[in-house]
């Protein structure tokens, strides 16, 4: 996980080309909110605490008609420069390192004065090598592109453009690149928005244009309160950059030779990636033909249904409604299998950071654990993936001691995946917390969760920031499955990487709104949530998730979000996925549950679906301190609980 940041001063923006908003105009309303460079410096610096750095582009002409490629760019590090031009653009990175031999340090600078700073993981599409960094490899990558002034496909021939190569990369990113020889500013974040990237618009107000991977605390100090009077908040100073890869390309105008930008927002030239976006499913409703196999063989954790449906399960491509449920569900199990194995595997650079500690006493890869149906898949693909000298931290947070259903369910699930692997060195990391001794955190979790601005989304980011700080307790002493005979002793987990589920229930229609869609809707009604939820995760959870998970120095990863994961699930029929007619821990999630029956995990895979506000409790004592209580807090969510309107798109 990186931290990332540019900040434009000095340039004109033209905007009208590109639909920023599409329900009003760059806004007029806000105030310019005074937060210095080393705030934001500081704000990244948490998310990439092993080296941080930064760059100024300097923009000047001599020439007042047109631009002198030789003299109107120079590059200059930031801690000695003074702004002598008419523009500037201020580069900063800051990185926490899991790839590389060496250290390494951004802005990334080449020969060429291209810049880049860099926040993601490439685990396919481009090659880079087990002693690589995908940051430098991808610098050198761009580095070759065409520099064609159209930006709508490259004109030299044998040459990729830069929308190309970032819609080849399969993973999460987000990214500002300076590509010298075209002038032109290129930003954006993948098409899931698995990774933070914040912008403010420049307005009649503040004409700055500003990204960011995550808003500085001093920047929130107009609006501490999430509930604001009426329920309606303020515009935003920052926003959520929409998913996709942007241009801004530099000119000086004839008129008044002030610096202008022309912004341009470019589509995805990877197929796979547009199918993924539109998230359309083949079959939806079953039929006479097809209903014959709409359920699932009850014993698929034999070994004799991996074999035999390993063949005809691992080409791509919509599997027939023909087909039994068994190959569908073999062929998830292995789409997730490959997404946890290339999210943990560990590259040399870990080597620096262990610092001499016995490798039995390493846990690299964390999981954020409730001991619910998809943190123990996760848990138990990574026990397979991950070599069996490590340890895995599992991480829980409660605010209710041990009373809090996710602690109840998190030491049933331990249980049960000692008993699948008895080998392995489990430690429950009981994360405790109290609301009221909170203070301080809350304001620091409300600047990182901004530009969302609800209880829904404090409870949330409070549960996450916790839980990835991995400041707890674990039982050690006599090896035993009962605490009763173990010591309770302080434990802060080290893991760098954490592996999260978001993205089961939206996929797999773990949601209660699935389940009222389902009835009012049926299967047309309910895949058409599904896909609206698909659609605005960006929005509505993922950038959210990665600031709360990433403030701690920890690197959050999607599994279920991984591309070819969410390809397997969307060539596989709905009523394979889930039957609603089933009840609650039956039917919503159907074919994770037979993941995980086909992991051992038996007890698992009756769980019902306990969103982490609730099963953590912390959304119980939220409301006792907002509102008096949770009666008390339901009445006022009619009228006044949404802050902010979060558009589905």
């Amino acid at each position: 996980m990186c931290g990332i940041a540019l900040i434009i001063s000095g340039i004109r923006i033209d905007l009208s080309s590109t639909l920023v908003d599409a329900t009003s105009p760059p806004p007029k309303s806000h105030q310019r909110l005074e937060f210095s460079v080393d705030d934001l410096k500081a704000a990244l610096r948490r998310r990439g605490p092993d080296s941080l750095g930064s760059k100024k582009l300097l923009l000047h002409s001599n020439n007042p008609t047109s631009i002198d490629d030789r003299q109107i760019f120079s590059v200059i590090e930031d801690r000695s420069s003074s702004l002598n031009g008419k523009a500037e653009l201020l580069f900063i990175g800051a990185t926490l390192q899991l790839r590389g031999l060496y250290p390494i340090f951004q802005p990334f600078l080449d020969s060429s004065r291209n810049a880049l700073v860099y926040n993601g993981e490439i685990f396919d599409g481009i090659h880079v090598g087990s002693h690589g960094n995908d940051g430098e490899v991808l610098m050198h990558t761009l580095a070759q592109c065409c520099s064609c002034k159209s930006h709508n496909g490259c004109e030299e021939k044998g040459r990729s453009s830069v929308v190309d190569v970032l819609s080849s990369i399969k993973g999460p990113w987000a990214l500002i690149y300076w590509q010298d020889s075209s002038k032109t500013l290129w930003f954006g974040r993948d098409a899931l928005g698995r990774r933070s990237l914040l912008v403010h618009w420049p307005t009649e107000d503040d004409a700055r244009f500003l990204l960011s991977s995550v808003s500085p605390p001093s920047s929130l100090e107009q609006n501490l309160d999430p509930e604001v009077e009426n329920g309606i908040s303020k515009l935003n100073f920052w926003e959520e950059l929409p998913c996709g890869v942007y241009s801004l390309s530099m000119d000086v105008s004839e008129l008044d030779r002030c610096f202008v930008g022309e912004l341009r927002k470019h589509e995805w030239t990877n197929a796979m990636l547009m199918e993924l976006i539109k998230w359309e499913r083949i079959f939806v409703e079953p039929t006479t033909e097809n209903c014959g196999f709409s359920h699932c063989e009850t014993h698929l954790g034999e070994h004799n249904i991996h074999s035999a449906c390993s063949d005809i399960i691992s080409e791509s491509g919509p599997i027939p409604a023909s087909v039994p449920c068994s190959m569908s569900v073999q062929r998830v199990l292995n789409a997730l299998r490959k997404s946890v194995m290339q999210r943990s595997s560990l590259h040399t650079i870990f080597q620096a950071v262990i610092c001499g500690r016995r490798q039995e006493e390493i846990a690299p890869v964390a999981v954020l654990f409730s001991g619910g149906l998809d943190s123990m898949i996760l848990a138990a693909l990574l026990n397979e993936c991950l070599d069996p000298s490590y340890e895995i931290d599992l991480l829980n947070v409660s605010f209710d001691g041990q009373f809090a259903p996710d602690r109840i369910s998190a030491k049933a699930g331990l249980k049960e995946l000692r008993g699948i692997a008895p080998l392995r060195r489990w430690k429950l990391v009981e994360i405790d917390s109290d609301l009221s001794n909170l203070t301080s955190e809350t304001k620091h979790v409300m600047s990182l969760i901004n530009p969302a601005n609800t209880y829904m989304d404090l409870n949330i980011g409070i549960a996450l920031w916790l839980a990835a700080g991995g400041d707890g307790w674990v039982y050690e002493g006599v090896t035993s499955s009962n605490d009763v005979d173990q010591q309770r002793v302080k434990y802060i987990s080290k893991s760098r990487i954490i592996l999260v589920g978001s993205g089961a229930d939206e996929q797999c229609a773990g949601y209660g709104r699935h389940r009222t869609k389902y009835k009012h809707g049926s299967w047309v009604g309910l895949d058409e949530e599904m896909k609206l939820d698909m659609q605005r995760i960006w929005k509505r959870n993922l950038g959210r998730d990665d600031r709360c998970c990433a403030d701690n120095g920890k690197e959050a990863r999607f599994p279920f979000l991984d591309e070819d994961v969410i390809r397997t699930l969307l060539d596989i029929p709905l009523w394979e996925i889930a039957n609603l007619d089933q009840p609650s821990g039956t039917g919503d999630k159907k074919i994770l549950r037979e993941v995980a029956k086909m992991l051992g995990l038996y007890e698992a895979a009756t769980l019902p679906k306990r969103a982490i506000q609730f099963g953590s409790r912390i959304a119980r004592e939220s409301n006792r301190k907002n509102f008096g209580s949770n009666r008390a807090a339901n009445q006022a969510s009619a009228g006044s609980v949404v802050i902010r309107k979060q558009n589905s798109s």
